[in-house]
């Protein structure tokens, strides 16, 4: 049986702070999978092409700036 939006988020307001700790960890990996899936599929199936042509030639116009951001 599928829980209703309400029924969750009732479930998710009764946490405990360590329970809902966990439950942000998980969560955060379950949405990040998901968003990496929908670009890896937005990718293949070409939806982003206009988009990088549109940039990469405003960037060969000399129109946009490349910055170099070095992480320690």
């Amino acid at each position: 049986m599928d829980a209703t939006i309400e029924e969750i988020e009732d479930k998710i307001s009764h946490l405990s702070n360590e329970k809902l700790k966990q439950f942000r960890a998980w969560y955060e990996k379950f949405d990040s999978k998901n968003w990496d899936e929908q670009i890896e599929k937005d990718i293949n199936d070409g939806k982003l092409n206009d988009i990088a042509a549109a940039a990469i030639a405003e960037y060969k116009a000399g129109k946009s700036r490349f910055y170099i951001l070095f992480l320690e």
